[in-house]
C-alpha cells in the first residue's frame, strides 16, 4: 500500500441501490478508497457475483477487505462447531479472495474461563489449519484475527501481534475502538496510539505499520467491554489524536470505519488525517 485509503464496513448507507457494486462506486462518488465486505452475518455473495465485484472495484480503484461472520469460536470444545468456525474463515476467504480482496478479519473465539495460554495454543493451531487451506487458493491474502472489545473474547493487542509473528500470512487487524473498550476507557490519547504502533512496529516489523488493516467507531463500553458502536461525535474516542499518530507512523493500508454513520465517520477521519 502506498498510503492509508479510508472507507466503510459495507455498503455506504447513502447508495441507492443497495448490492454491492453499487456500493463500491459510490465509495468511489464519496471520494473514499476502501470498502469493507460486510459477511457478519453469513457470506452473502455468490461464486457468480464476484467477478462483477472484482471488476466495479478494480475500475473505480476501491481496495476491499472483509470481515468474516461473528459466529466463530476457535476455542470451542464442540468439534462440529469448530469445524463450521473453520469453514466459516475459509469460505470467507474464498469468496473475497476471487473479489480481489487483500484482507480478511475475524474475531478468533472465547476465552470460556480457561487459561489463556492453552486458549492461545488452541486458536492458533485452528489458524494455522485456516492457513493450510487458504494456501490452496490464494498464497497472498491477509488472514487478520481482530483485537476484540470484550474482555471474555480473545483477542488482546498482545495476542493479535504474536500470533502475527508466529504465523505466515497472518497479519492483526487493529480495532482501536475495541482496544480502548477492553481496557475500560484506557488507549485514547495520543501518547498512548504511539504506544500501540511503536509495540506493533516492534513486535512484528516495520511491515505491519505499512500494510495495515485498521478498524474506528465510537464506541459505548463498560467494566466487560464493549456495549455497542457510536458515531465519533457521541462518543469518548479520541479520532483526532489517534489521526495524528497514524500520520507521525507514516502509517499505510485501509482504515474502516465502523461507526453508525459509516461514510460521514470514514469521511470525517480521512479529513482529520489530511490536515495533520
Amino acid at each position: 500500500m502506498d498510503s492509508l485509503l479510508f472507507g466503510t464496513a459495507g455498503i455506504p448507507i447513502s447508495t441507492k441501490k443497495r448490492d454491492t457494486p453499487n456500493g463500491i462506486a459510490r465509495v468511489k462518488e464519496l471520494k473514499l478508497g476502501a470498502m469493507e465486505l460486510e459477511f457478519v452475518r453469513g457470506i452473502y455473495l455468490k461464486k457468480d457475483k464476484t467477478e462483477e465485484v472484482k471488476n466495479v472495484a478494480r475500475k473505480n480503484n476501491v481496495v476491499l477487505t472483509c470481515h468474516a461472520p461473528y459466529f466463530i469460536n476457535l476455542n470451542t470444545e464442540d468439534k462440529k462447531k469448530y469445524h463450521a468456525s473453520i469453514s466459516y474463515i475459509v469460505n470467507s476467504a474464498k469468496i473475497a479472495s476471487l473479489c480481489g480482496t487483500y484482507s480478511v478479519c475475524f474475531h478468533a473465539g472465547y476465552y470460556m474461563k480457561q487459561d489463556k495460554e492453552k486458549v492461545y495454543k488452541k486458536i492458533k493451531e485452528g489458524i494455522k489449519q485456516i492457513l493450510k487451506e487458504v494456501k490452496e487458493f490464494d498464497k497472498k491474502i491477509w488472514i487478520r484475527p481482530e483485537i476484540s472489545g470484550k474482555l471474555s473474547q480473545f483477542g488482546d493487542l498482545d495476542e493479535v501481534i504474536k500470533l502475527s509473528k508466529e504465523i505466515d500470512q497472518v497479519m492483526p487487524c487493529i480495532d482501536f475502538a475495541h482496544f480502548h473498550a477492553r481496557t475500560n476507557g484506557k488507549y485514547n490519547s495520543y501518547e498512548e496510539f504511539n504506544e500501540i504502533l511503536e509495540k506493533i512496529e516492534k513486535g512484528i516489523g516495520k511491515t505491519a505499520i505499512k500494510n495495515m488493516h485498521i478498524h474506528v467507531s465510537g464506541i459505548n463500553y463498560g467494566e466487560k467491554g464493549e456495549k455497542n458502536h457510536l458515531t465519533l461525535k457521541n462518543s469518548d474516542f479520541e479520532y483526532k489524536a489517534l489521526m495524528k499518530s497514524l500520520k507521525k507512523f507514516n502509517v499505510k493500508g485501509v482504515l474502516i470505519s465502523e461507526s453508525p454513520n459509516i461514510e460521514d465517520d470514514a469521511l470525517l477521519m480521512k479529513s482529520t488525517f489530511q490536515k495533520q
